[in-house]
This record gives C-alpha cells, structure tokens and sequence, in this order.
C-alpha cells in the first residue's frame, strides 16, 4: 500500500478465480474493478461488521482506495469518478481534505481504556448527542469504533510472543476468555488460531482503525 492521510491507495490482480478474505477494519474502499470481458465499474464498499468472503473471477484487478476511518464521501464524488477513473486520487484528495467532526472522535475512541461516556467529555457533548452525530453521518455507533479497535489491537500483538492473558489485561477485557469471544466475534478466529495464521495476521496489521497513516496510536 501507498497513500496519505485521507487515503491508502493498494492494487490486487488475481491469476485464478479467488475468494478473499476480509476483516472488518474501521475503513470504506473505493474500488475501481476491472474483470476480463466486462465494463470497468467503481464500487464503495460497506463497513464490516464480521469477515467476509468475497469472490474475485480470474483476472479481477482492482485498484482500491481504503479511505480513514469514520471519512464519508457522497454520490457526486462517486458518479465523478466513474465519468473518469483516471483523476480519482485528485478527486478523493479534494472530498477529504476537510476533516469532520468525528475525526478526532473515532480516533480518541480506538485509545487503550477509552469508553465512550468519556469520549463524549471530552468532545462537550452528551453521550445522546455524540450517538445521533454518528447517525447523521450514516456511520455505526462509538461503541462499534471502541470494540472494533480494541479487537484489531489484541490482534496486532498477536504477532508478538506475549502470552494471550496479558495481551488481554493490556487491550482491556475483562480476561483472556473475553478477548477469545471478541476476536471470534470480529475474526473468526480464536487468538491461538489467529497467531498460527500469517496471512490472517498480515490482513489484520495494515492500515485501517486504531493504526491508520498520521494518528497518534500504538498497537504495539
């Protein structure tokens, strides 16, 4: 992957009809997908809430743009870049060089310890009204930002050699038992399963929620 604070651009071609594997991350992609025999289309993807297969035709290439977590873009940037892929990191560039409300928000909401009552606080808003802002914005609730960071986090130091109940107590749960239950619910997986699995740990340390381009955030 290459890209910015706005977005990271990354580029897929499979040889072989595929079925791959996605993670919920906290981030939308615009796709521009090209299949053998067919029309170029560019597609925005939804927020995950579990994993998720997708099946790619021999010869898919894609060429994605995964956009900050929480960034919204509208239709006309969409139809825009339809009419002419080939300005679409300048039409991207343009829709998210202002940041909203919620920047700060989402990113306060992926800190270890973070709870959303606290978040709220610190923004001087209620809780009632930092949950109708996610709403305005079409965008899941705090709390879906908070438990989905704190999975990617567990599983990020799953790459280390710490032992799974401290790895637990550092991200927050309650005990190892909790953090299992979490990453299966997010990942499919158990921690032990996904600390066996390089591809699934390759997937789950790129940059989406809780370690995106510019945030001040450790998941190390």
């Amino acid at each position: 992957m290459s890209g910015t604070d706005r977005f990271e651009k990354w580029h897929h071609r499979n040889d072989r009809a595929e079925n791959a594997l996605i993670f919920p991350d906290g981030c939308r992609d615009v796709l521009v997908v090209h299949e053998p025999g067919k029309r170029e289309k560019v597609l925005l993807t939804d927020l995950d809430f579990q994993p998720r297969v997708s099946e790619l035709a021999e010869g898919t290439e894609i060429t994605g743009f995964r956009l900050r977590p929480g960034a919204v873009v509208t239709d006309e940037v969409l139809l825009a870049v339809a009419r002419d892929c080939a300005q679409v990191e300048e039409l991207l560039g343009n829709a998210l060089d202002e940041v909203n409300d919620l920047d700060d928000v989402i990113v306060a909401l992926t800190l270890p310890m973070a709870t959303v009552e606290q978040v709220s606080k610190q923004a001087g808003v209620s809780l009632r009204t930092l949950q109708r802002r996610f709403r305005e914005y079409g965008l899941p609730s705090p709390e879906y930002w908070r438990l989905l960071a704190r999975a990617r986090r567990a599983a990020g130091l799953l790459a280390s050699e710490r032992p799974l109940v401290e790895i637990a107590s550092a991200c927050g749960f309650s005990d190892q038992a909790h953090m299992t239950r979490d990453l299966r619910r997010w990942f499919g997986g158990s921690p032990a399963q996904i600390r066996r699995d390089p591809y699934c740990l390759s997937l789950l340390t790129q940059p989406a929620l809780g370690n995106w381009t510019g945030e001040q955030i450790s998941t190390r």
